[in-house]
């Protein structure tokens, strides 16, 4: 749980800026792949030669004459499919499409040469705020389900978010220091760091986990679960991630 959970939080600080362009550069890749289907698909038909129904060839199909696949000599085939209809090979490795982006994620989220603190929040808020609006509506929905379920009181209810506030503090003290030491960087893929910066959120949340426990009855916690809430998700997601400072300015600049 407290593994699952620190993952959770971690890729919320690390993605949630970036969900809004993942997913235009997904949809990109998809248009891209649909695109090259269809040529791959459009070869298969030259070289497989007419389809053959129940009826036999239809006309459109029919050859005028039956020849072998056989290459000519001297020359191009002049039945073979035209080479736009082949299948375009890829133009970059797994290698440098995952240093390609980097480098779009490091100029989306990185901090260009000069700008400030300020002019970098300005730029990324928006992004952040777009893309955590609807995850923050849904678990706000899934905590009001899963408390009525567990008829959790309102004096539960208000000791709990008291107990987020402080949660919620040593989790923004905690990234930011991961930031500013250059564990969580947009820069290069520092999969040591990220680790690292796992490990201590995990404790972060195991001990936030450890504070519902005192206010909570285990048969409340069990209920609560059993609807689908956790409260690793919720806790990743509601934290105020608006609060993050701003990165470095990129090395070298």
């Amino acid at each position: 749980m407290a593994v699952r959970n620190a993952l959770l939080g971690g890729a919320a600080v690390v993605a949630v800026v970036a969900a809004v362009w993942l997913y235009r550069d997904n949809r990109r890749l998809e248009d891209e792949l649909a695109t090259a289907r269809r040529s791959v698909a459009a070869a298969d038909r030259w070289a497989n030669g007419p389809t053959v129904s129940a009826d036999g060839p239809t006309a459109a199909a029919r050859p005028s004459r039956f020849r072998l696949p056989l290459p000519r000599l001297g020359g191009n085939d002049p039945a073979a499919p035209p080479a736009a209809a082949a299948a375009e090979a890829p133009t970059e490795t797994r290698g440098e499409r995952r240093q390609r982006r980097q480098r779009e994620l490091a100029d989306l989220l990185g901090r260009d040469p000069g700008e400030s603190e300020e002019d970098y929040k300005a730029r990324i808020l928006p992004l952040m705020q777009l893309a955590l609006e609807r995850p923050r509506a849904n678990v706000d929905e899934m905590r009001k389900v899963a408390e009525a379920a567990a008829k959790v009181s309102d004096e539960q209810r208000q000791q709990l978010d008291a107990a987020f506030e402080d949660v919620y503090a040593e989790l923004i003290d905690y990234t930011n220091g991961a930031i500013g030491d250059g564990q969580l960087t947009p820069y290069e893929r520092n999969v040591q760091g990220m680790l690292q910066y796992a490990g201590g959120l995990g404790a972060i949340l195991e001990n936030a986990e450890g504070r519902i426990g005192k206010i909570l009855s285990a048969d409340q916690i069990r209920t609560m679960s059993e609807t689908g809430f956790e409260w690793g998700e919720y806790l990743g997601v509601r934290a105020p991630w608006e609060q993050l400072r701003a990165p470095p300015q990129r090395p070298g600049t």
